[in-house]
């Protein structure tokens, strides 16, 4: 095997399909998908991509959105087309794993208290150690070209990033015609900018040779993405996307993204398919155009690429994009991509559990264990969403979960370690009580997380805010304070909390009428 081979095969620490970063995690849980979407029918959030951060998996995710908003591969009203080309992706970070019991729940070694935000405490119980119950794709999934799975970068050997050998890499390649192995080799300069460190070089020098390196990795993939019979189509694909985000030190320019993106598509490439589709429908680079757009993500969904598979699924469930309702067959596309779920495409599984979980859905068959099962995947795969719906599953007893609250704040924490609003506001009311022989009481840490929910606009976070200050729960009595926090809670329809508002209003200085602290846990019900 030639150097130049061997060095490919081991430069990259991902798989090559993977370097698409396919979308963005929805992240909003709980009521149906239909209530959750824009008003314009689109489903994806925007994002930024570092030119230096693409095709890794440490691509942070975005902050959470406010209750009942849900977002999916499209983008949003008002939102940048830049958008169409940001991979964004949730960047979860787990503790040691843990045993899990047959009924989903955790055997725990000890349990370590939730520190004081900020910052947010690390979930207190350790990741899943079982493997993931897989979804079997139909049989029918033997004719589609499944998307290949991002591998763990950990369990691969990568090549040294040292002067030295990107001279002698270099040298390699000037022989190698391949271009695999060409591609290979500008993804392994894109990285060896990112970490190669010389001692020797002082700032400026290191600065010059970063921007050397990702000159020269450019100027490959711009040459095996216009040269060649046919051109390559994962370096078309990589260019659009830097053209669609302005890395690599391009000009921001979403014509050119969109040309390349189908240029890759004509050659069946599954995540350019799905990007034309994006396009089309949102009008980056192009016209809008949704049934151009869903003939496209029908194509994408054909090839196997997971985010196209959802995206019918969806449009077929909810009527988008014009389309009438089609149960049967978005059902079928949503199961695939649940078949082939990964931490960039989780969706479905949450998507599919939603609809198991719903006794008056007419869609699937009510089945609140296969639900909780589906959460469970999802959640082992560090979604957000799911970790919440988990969290409250176990609190309340919910999808055939025993009430357990060492697991329920287990799984809260994971979420609102991630900015999960609602689980924020969940973990308030666990401090508030506290759990015996699980979580202390709190007062000043019950304040502190409803703080933090209720500053991402979450109605009964403010509603709660207000009643510890009215209250003096973890702060100082303020009626005014309070009256504030009414008043958002009011702004967004909050009933409770418009009431609290006119009885404050009708009462004097004396505080005559307020509410006690037996009841303040009611104010914590989602």
């Amino acid at each position: 095997m030639s150097f130049a081979r061997r060095a490919e095969q081991i430069a990259l620490t991902s798989d090559k399909h993977h370097l698409r970063g396919p979308g963005v995690a929805p992240e909003a849980a709980g009521s149906s998908y239909a209530a959750r979407l824009a008003a314009d029918g689109t489903m994806m959030q925007s994002g930024t991509l570092s030119p230096l951060a693409y095709g890794t998996a440490e691509v942070p995710g975005l902050p959470p959105r406010p209750p009942h908003e849900h977002a999916a591969y499209g983008v949003p009203s008002g939102t940048s087309s830049a958008a169409a080309y940001a991979p964004v992706g949730e960047d979860a970070t787990f503790s040691p794993p843990a045993e899990l019991r047959a009924d989903g729940a955790y055997i725990y070694p000890e349990y370590a208290p939730l520190a004081s935000p900020p910052p947010p405490p690390a979930a207190s119980v350790s990741e899943l150690a079982s493997p993931r119950a897989s979804l079997a794709p139909s049989p029918s999934m033997d004719s589609v070209v499944l998307s290949r799975r991002r591998s763990n970068a950990s369990q691969q050997p990568t090549l040294p990033y040292t002067k030295a050998f990107v001279d002698e890499y270099r040298t390699r390649m000037k022989s190698d015609p391949d271009p695999e192995a060409q591609y290979a080799f500008a993804m392994y300069l894109i990285e060896a900018a990112k970490r190669l460190s010389d001692p020797h070089d002082g700032p400026k020098q290191a600065r010059r040779y970063r921007d050397s390196l990702l000159a020269e990795s450019l100027k490959v993939i711009k040459r095996l993405a216009t040269a060649g019979s046919p051109p390559y189509a994962d370096a078309q694909f990589f260019l659009a996307n830097c053209y669609g985000n302005g890395s690599l030190g391009l000009q921001v320019d979403h014509g050119k993204a969109y040309h390349l993106f189908v240029q890759a598509s004509k050659q069946n490439h599954p995540a350019a398919t799905y990007r034309t589709a994006v396009c089309n429908e949102v009008g980056a680079g192009t016209k809008k155009n949704h049934q151009r757009a869903l003939l496209f993500y029908r194509k994408a969904a054909s090839l196997g690429d997971t985010a196209g598979m959802y995206k019918l699924g969806m449009i077929l469930l909810y009527e988008l994009l014009g389309q009438p309702r089609n149960t049967r067959e978005a059902i079928v596309w949503l199961r695939r991509a649940a078949g082939q779920a990964d931490e960039d495409n989780p969706h479905a599984l949450h998507e599919l559990a939603l609809l198991h979980a719903s006794p008056q859905s007419k869609v699937v068959q009510h089945d609140e264990p296969y639900a909780r099962d589906l959460l469970l995947q999802a959640a082992q795969l560090g979604y957000t969403p799911s970790q919440c719906k988990l969290g409250e599953a176990y609190e309340h007893g919910l999808l055939a979960c025993p009430v357990d609250a060492r697991t329920s704040i287990a799984w809260h924490s994971k979420a609102a370690s991630k900015g999960d609003g609602n689980s924020e506001l969940a973990l308030s009311g666990w401090f508030l009580t506290g759990a015996e022989g699980v979580l202390q009481q709190s007062d000043a840490d019950a304040y502190l997380w409803a703080l933090r929910a209720a500053g991402k606009g979450i109605a009964n976070a403010e509603y709660a805010v207000g009643y510890y200050s009215e209250v003096g729960i973890g702060v100082p009595v303020d009626a005014e304070e309070a009256k504030r926090w009414y008043a958002r809670a009011a702004a967004q329809g909050h009933e409770r909390a418009t009431q609290r508002l006119r009885d404050l209003r009708q009462t004097n200085a004396k505080g005559a009428n307020r509410p006690s602290r037996s009841e303040a846990s009611d104010c914590l019900v989602m």
